[in-house]
């Protein structure tokens, strides 16, 4: 969520937590593609693919849009030179946030443009927005980042290649408490993603035996934090966990300010990022947990290419980007196998190409997968995020969570 430096690569991928043993299988990534299929192979299709793309390019995810929007035009791109049977003709829109509605524009030109798939939304709370009405269209909707537990099995249109915040928070919770604190408090976004991640921290902690002994919710818009401040340091907790965005800016130097340990924060995936200077507070020894897998350096050179290549500055942060990427292979796979680019029928083949199903042969890369399938057989990818397969509510069975620790210079390293 965090220009790409191999000076700082190692800090930005922090130690792996694997959440299941199924989880993580990490895929190298390569512009080249393999062979196309042999002449033995059926024919390829000749499939022309509407995606969209719905990512934050301004609001309190924009920090995230970058690298996820980079990792779909890095599977695009070498989705269409693979020329496997499938081209994919790209649009993509503002997410915005819900103070600035960029959306509700946004998902109305999308519709407009006639794609029938979707990367998106960033933010649960948009993504619960409009998935109904995607749905109605006929749209598939596929987010590299949603990990509200309210969406497990909330349509037959809607997957993500993120895992639920349960699993997030209770690495959260087990790290606090791994940390030799008794005693927490929690300040939190009120919505989807905030009150999912709040309550699996909170039931993770005190099942470790530790007292959540204050907590404060907000609502996104709220500039003023002075109130939920308050209420956890009367509290004296030993530890303080942030479920945020970019408020942490904010909330983070209030903290120091009520005398609260700054050195004893927990963050999540929507503001864990290298702060450096950007907080006028010392972050060191503060820890935080997102998803992911420790990602090969030739994606990460091939994803700051991509985006240089647009006019782009550099990326400073990979968050998501990888289940950004994946999405995109993962969509144009079930098309392939499908014979379609309807919503509904390459919907039907999502849990299939991800090995849902229990059969397939393995593959790791567009091209690869494409040739199984394109020779009668079923593929099996497994991507750069995971293995990603798909369970029957269209959730990731597995993940893995990265647990990192900040230092003197407010920048993350790994940990463990």
């Amino acid at each position: 969520m965090n220009a790409l430096k191999s000076s700082r690569t190692a800090k930005v991928f922090a130690g792996i937590a694997l959440v299941s043993a199924s989880a993580l299988v990490i895929a190298g990534c390569s512009s080249t593609p393999t062979d196309k299929p042999s002449g033995d192979s059926k024919p390829a299709a000749d499939l022309s693919l509407k995606l969209g793309s719905l990512l934050p390019a301004t609001g309190t995810l924009a920090f995230l849009g970058a690298p996820m929007e980079a990792g779909v035009q890095l599977a695009v791109n070498q989705i269409n030179e693979a020329d496997a049977g499938i081209s994919i003709d790209l649009t993509t829109a503002d997410e915005g946030d819900l103070d600035n509605k960029a959306y509700e524009t946004s998902i109305t030109n999308l519709q407009n443009a006639g794609i029938t798939a979707m990367i998106g939304a960033a933010s649960s709370s948009v993504t619960k927005l409009i998935l109904d009405g995607n749905a109605g269209a006929g749209i598939l909707t596929v987010s590299p980042s949603n990990t509200s537990p309210d969406f497990t099995g909330i349509n037959p249109l809607y997957f993500r290649t993120a895992p639920s915040d349960n699993l997030q928070g209770e690495v959260l919770g087990n790290q606090i408490a791994e940390d030799g604190h008794k005693t927490l408090g929690i300040i939190y976004q009120n919505d989807p993603y905030g009150t999912g991640l709040f309550e699996a921290i909170k039931a993770t902690f005190e099942g470790t035996g530790g007292e959540v002994v204050a907590e404060a919710s907000y609502n996104q818009g709220d500039g003023q934090f002075n109130a939920q401040v308050a209420t956890i340091a009367a509290a004296k907790p030993d530890a303080v966990a942030v479920v945020s965005y970019d408020q942490f800016a904010t909330i983070a130097p209030l903290l120091g300010n009520a005398g609260l340990d700054t050195g004893s924060l927990y963050l999540v995936d929507g503001n864990l990022k290298d702060w450096g200077t950007d907080i006028s507070v010392s972050l060191e020894g503060s820890k935080g947990t997102r998803a992911g897998a420790e990602l090969p350096q030739d994606f990460l050179d091939q994803l700051n290419e991509v985006w240089t290549a647009a006019g782009n500055d550099p990326i400073d942060a990979v968050t998501y980007s990888a289940e950004a990427y994946d999405a995109v292979i993962l969509i144009a796979l079930a098309s392939l196998a499908s014979g379609s680019v309807e919503g509904k029928d390459i919907s039907e083949k999502m849990r299939e190409v991800s090995g849902g199903e229990g059969k397939g042969e393995k593959c790791k890369t567009f091209a690869e997968c494409a040739e199984i399938i394109n020779g009668g057989g079923t593929a099996d990818y497994d991507g750069l995020s995971g293995e990603i397969t798909f369970d029957e509510n269209n959730d990731p069975k597995g993940a893995a969570i990265g647990v990192y620790e900040f230092g003197a210079d407010n920048t993350t390293t790994r940990i463990k």
